[in-house]
């Protein structure tokens, strides 16, 4: 029983009961990564609401200023394969220091920029810094941290991802409108600052050897990366439609690439990734959940924010402030699911809140009508954050909590690549869903224009066309969100699966 403990993390913890409290060094070590995390988190959403002031103060067309947030996403998918193999070669607390500090010299940049490719370059600077941080700061919590404790540790983890979507719209537009768009960025300064200084008196030394500095596998960086950014790029900007070259021909390159990738990462001595966690039961289970979970919630992120203006005429201070529950509800979930998941099966609580999280979006999409009230909306996105809460944070401890020590820096790696692979793919799938139902259910005349996309032909329309399409294009957000409810329903498969030594694992926590 105690050796089954010791591969799950770097201490043994307690072998009789459930973990205590975790130390001070260790609350002060999750408050540095919480922090550096959520910088980077913000930093993916705080920019959108600026791109039509960006565009107008930079007499720049939209069409080039949303490289500005595109530039940062793929920059970010750039540089995250490498990070298991940066984490072996350089050590957590250099790499950790090394990325925060790029990510503040892009911010500093970014808020001198004097024209837009100046702004774009230096966002592609913030961005490389970016994606080392979260997966860096992930292995440095799950190292120092107790095994029997992975679902609390997890849970702390999950704070950056509720409070950057959350606060980051919000604050954006507070900044944008009451001060300068700069703002945005030399935010970030003395936040990134204090950061750097925590991090550098509070995260431990690596002890590092000759036999810990593997030599990167080259050709294995030369497809994931160029091809992750490419997939991620053809599946999540804006062409008009995923049929269209501009998005046809990176998503296809970009998924020949990582094919190449996978075949060789299963052939080859050193890969950059070692694919062969996903061949673990313990691994592949949960990892499988947070796929197919994530193609359906990250997609239904798209669609709500376009039902409550499109449908409902709201403002984005409404469209936050109605989203305010179900995050709400997310995250105080994702601190008692990760809690729980250190007591109890985290199969049974990822199977609880996968089909929690699809009976609220199948009562959501029922009720789902031009009129709908709104508290009859909050409520069921209320029960979908809930079921959210216990699925993906108790997901990512389950994946994690499977591997070794040694494994950690890759499996951590791996998750945040379908994540992001998955999130991309999920938004573009629901745009595709949502055009096309609105174009089987308006009028013609109402979903003409040049491109053929009616979903840029609704958008342009005045709010008076808007209102009198209202029950029509409701009924195409209806028709998109029985998607959403059959993935998330989807996800219930792996969620259920059982792992093995799971039961074993339990036992030794209690």
């Amino acid at each position: 029983m105690t050796t089954a403990t010791t591969t799950t993390g770097t201490k043994t913890g307690s072998g009789t009961g459930a973990a205590g409290p975790p130390g001070p060094r260790t609350a002060a070590l999750a408050a540095v990564v919480v922090l550096g995390s959520l910088l980077t988190v913000l930093d993916t959403t705080i920019v959108n609401v600026a791109l039509n002031r960006l565009a107008g103060d930079f007499a720049a067309p939209l069409a080039t200023i949303q490289w500005v947030t595109t530039g940062y996403t793929l920059a970010l998918a750039t540089v995250t394969p490498a990070t298991a193999w940066a984490i072996a070669r350089f050590g957590t607390r250099r790499l950790y220091l090394g990325a925060l500090t790029l990510f503040v010299l892009g911010s500093a940049l970014a808020g001198a920029a004097w024209d837009a490719p100046s702004l774009i370059a230096f966002r592609v600077l913030q961005g490389l810094g970016a994606g080392m941080v979260m997966p860096v700061g992930m292995t440095i919590l799950l190292r120092a941290g107790d095994p029997a404790r992975t679902g609390r540790t997890m849970s702390t983890l999950g704070l950056p991802v509720l409070i950057g979507p959350l606060a980051g719209p919000v604050l954006g537009g507070r900044l944008v409108d009451e001060a300068s768009w700069r703002w945005l960025f030399l935010l970030n300064l003395p936040l990134g600052a204090l950061a750097l200084v925590l991090a550098a008196h509070l995260l431990p030394r690596d002890a590092r050897t000759a036999a810990a500095r593997p030599p990167v596998d080259l050709p294995g960086l030369l497809m994931l990366s160029p091809g992750l950014a490419a997939l991620i790029y053809g599946l999540g900007a804006e062409h008009g439609h995923p049929t269209a070259p501009a998005a046809l021909l990176p998503t296809l390159t970009g998924a020949a690439l990582v094919t190449a990738f996978t075949v060789r990462a299963l052939t080859t001595h050193r890969p950059l990734i070692d694919l062969r966690l996903l061949t673990r039961p313990a691994f592949a289970a949960p990892a499988a959940t947070i796929a197919l979970f994530g193609l359906g919630y990250f997609g239904s992120m798209l669609l709500l924010p376009l039902y409550y203006q499109l449908v409902r005429g709201q403002s984005p201070t409404h469209v936050g402030l109605l989203a305010i529950p179900q995050a709400l509800a997310t995250g105080l979930t994702i601190q008692l699911a990760g809690r729980l998941s250190d007591r109890f099966s985290s199969r049974r609580i990822m199977a609880t809140g996968t089909a929690l999280a699809a009976a609220g979006f199948l009562a959501f999409t029922l009720q789902l009508t031009a009129d709908t009230p709104f508290p009859h909306l909050v409520a069921t996105l209320a029960v979908t954050g809930t079921g959210i809460g216990m699925t993906l944070m108790p997901a990512m401890a389950a994946a994690t909590r499977s591997v070794t020590p040694s494994d950690v820096p890759a499996a951590t790696t791996l998750i945040t690549i379908v994540q992001q692979v998955c999130g991309a793919a999920g938004t573009a799938l629901m745009s595709t869903l949502l055009t096309t139902a609105m174009t089987d259910q308006l009028p013609t005349a109402a979903t003409t224009t040049q491109t053929g996309d009616a979903l840029t032909a609704v958008q342009s329309l005045d709010d008076a066309a808007r209102t009198a399409l209202a029950p029509h294009l409701a009924h195409a957000f209806q028709h998109t969100y029985t998607w959403v409810t059959a993935l998330i329903a989807l996800a219930l498969i792996p969620a259920l699966l059982p792992t093995a030594g799971e039961r074993a694992r339990v036992e030794i926590r209690r």
